[in-house]
């Protein structure tokens, strides 16, 4: 019998490696299409010579096939501050072309779908804890909008593939993640506050650090979408760690696992930096039996050599 074969967009990104290490351990074979704008080829490399295992370089804002698959996961889009400040219209056109894109090979071959959304769809929450059910409170022209609307069209275009076209979707919406191959540069709080105290600088805080964010360990992001994948729920599922830290509490938890001196600078809050976030995440514990084991100081500890050894090459490379 052969394979169950996958298509992954955006597999070389963060998330997206880690979800193709899940399917290749299950007995997939996996098909990567990415075109390397904000993904690396080096969180790839240990697949190179599996041969379940298939990478092309491409962008899937243009029509693309790439044969017959049985599941296409769309994980393709900038992630990061740093990446959709500066990337906003190929943000917006992968959340956009590149979903219709997508949809259009799972209706080809009748594969099943499931798409990476984002707790950016909730902008700055006025409900918290964030349900599914919540509409949001986006600032459709602000500096953040190119991700947060790129992710809502790209709920709206899944779900009407399902109604019109009866592709058999799903919907994950992610909250903060973090873990080893995020990039040291990307402007997400976890690789910011470990590179900065591995360096020894100050760990730079926004506003007074009362903002809150709900930190969930890569891995147990990833066992949420496998259970989701193999669900039959078509509707939004959040995904994310219901365990609530102030900004300030996680750059003092870096800080005891890195035993860094450094000490912690304030600076002005972004525009439309959400003031709190955290996923209440009912659901996926009644449809998918999930919920996260790995909590914040033990999944920095498990990330530390990594990011040591990303500091060190950034370093070496400075020289």
């Amino acid at each position: 019998m052969s394979r169950q074969r996958a298509l992954v967009t955006g597999g070389a990104g963060f998330l997206g490696s880690h979800l193709c290490d899940a399917l290749l351990a299950e007995g997939w074979s996996v098909v990567v299409v990415d075109n390397l704008l904000t993904g690396r080829r080096a969180n790839l490399e240990r697949l190179r010579n599996d041969a379940a295992f298939e990478f092309i370089e491409k962008d899937i804002c243009e029509p693309f096939d790439v044969g017959r698959v049985d599941y296409v996961f769309h994980f393709a889009s900038p992630a990061s501050p740093v990446d959709y400040t500066l990337h906003g219209i190929p943000t917006l056109k992968v959340g956009s072309l590149g979903t219709f894109h997508a949809l259009d090979v799972a209706f080809k071959y009748g594969a099943k779908y499931l798409v990476s959304s984002t707790s950016e769809c909730y902008g700055d929450p006025l409900e918290h804890p964030q349900k599914e059910t919540y509409w949001g409170n986006v600032n459709s022209i602000g500096p953040r909008s190119v991700y947060d609307e790129a992710k809502r069209f790209t709920e709206a275009v899944t779900m009407a593939y399902h109604r019109y076209h009866k592709v058999d979707t799903r919907i994950v919406r992610i909250f903060n993640t973090y873990g080893p191959r995020m990039q040291l540069n990307d402007g997400r709080v976890v690789p910011n506050f470990m590179k900065q105290a591995l360096r020894g600088e100050d760990l730079t805080v926004y506003g007074d650090g009362s903002q809150t964010r709900s930190f969930c360990y890569v891995s147990d992001e990833i066992d949420g979408f496998m259970r989701l994948a193999k669900s039959s729920e078509h509707l939004p599922v959040n995904i994310g760690n219901p365990n609530e830290f102030t900004i300030l509490e996680c750059a003092q938890q870096v800080l005891r696992v890195t035993e860094s001196k450094s000490k912690i600078s304030y600076e002005a809050l972004p525009q439309d930096d959400p003031k709190q976030r955290r996923p209440d995440i009912t659901k996926a514990r009644q449809l998918l039996g999930w919920e996260p084991k790995i909590q914040l100081a033990e999944g920095l500890r498990m990330s530390l050599d990594y990011f040591k050894k990303a500091v060190e090459e950034e370093t070496t490379r400075s020289k």
